[in-house]
């Protein structure tokens, strides 16, 4: 396995498993420097969104960079203030023109606006029918989310980006995607390093040679999850990818789970507002 390793969504699309998360980096130099060590280093996914405010950075570094287009799986998202059935287009637009790309492979919807998002939906997916993106998913959504989405929806989401990470698993919404075949990815996935100094990381990181964080993003991997680590430095970005030469036991992994405290980093999905 390697970083162009990837796992296929329920309507035939490949996505790397592992990608570069650019949230907080700046736009102009040090996000285009970023994703150009990234995708020196072997990186294929890039992960953005417009409330970033660095999709044009992104968009340069891609055209900069001598990796073919069809190589790589860039996402983007919509975000809350730009919700709605007409502005989603516009949105949609807009970052397109940042990113200077013709087609999105993944646009998904930042957060679960209630009032919004159903409509948010069914211009997505129009875009997805028009064939302006390769696929369409979700971020943020938890079971009675996606429920009231699915009442409509013709397309079911490909993807529900959601934050997990040891302290913060999210059971319950996760066998709910693997039931629906929803593929789940990774936010945050180091949970900001909060817990790197947690004994059974510690271990487990000395047992493999390794760190913690490789430990926590290859329990990731065993899980079928999609992570999406975000770091600008190249010797970080290469620590990150260094994660297919071991492989934890199911012990291990579930002893990584019992971390779990219901520990969030960001904002409770159904407190999100515009």
């Amino acid at each position: 396995m390697t970083l162009t390793q990837t796992t296929t969504l329920h309507n035939g699309v490949q996505i790397p498993l592992v990608g570069l998360g650019v949230y907080k980096m700046q736009e102009g130099g040090e996000v285009e420097e970023a994703i150009q060590s990234a995708l020196d280093v072997g990186y294929r996914h890039i992960d953005t969104a417009s409330f970033y405010g660095n999709e044009e950075g992104v968009g340069t570094a891609i055209k900069q960079s001598d990796v073919p287009r069809e190589e790589l799986f860039v996402t983007t998202k919509i975000w809350n203030d730009e919700q709605g059935y007409d502005e989603t287009f516009e949105a949609f637009q807009r970052s397109l023109d940042k990113l200077g790309l013709d087609k999105l492979d993944l646009y998904l919807v930042h957060w679960p606006i209630k009032g919004k998002f159903k409509d948010t939906w069914r211009a997505m997916e129009q875009l997805y029918h028009e064939g302006k993106v390769g696929a369409i998913g979700v971020s943020n959504f938890m079971p009675h989310h996606l429920d009231e989405l699915m009442k409509d929806a013709e397309v079911k989401p490909m993807v529900n980006q959601i934050e997990f990470h040891p302290e913060l698993i999210q059971q319950e919404t996760r066998d709910y995607c693997k039931k629906h075949d929803i593929a789940i990815e990774a936010w945050s996935p180091l949970g900001r390093g909060h817990y790197f100094d947690a004994p059974i990381l510690k271990q487990l990181a000395e047992k493999y040679n390794k760190t913690p964080a490789q430990i926590i993003l290859r329990w990731d991997l065993h899980q079928g999850v999609i992570t999406i680590p975000k770091s600008s430095k190249r010797k970080r970005q290469e620590e990150n990818a260094d994660i297919f030469d071991f492989k934890l036991t199911d012990d291990e992994i579930d002893k990584i789970s019992a971390l779990d405290n219901n520990g969030r980093i960001g904002p409770h999905p159904d407190e999100m507002g515009a």
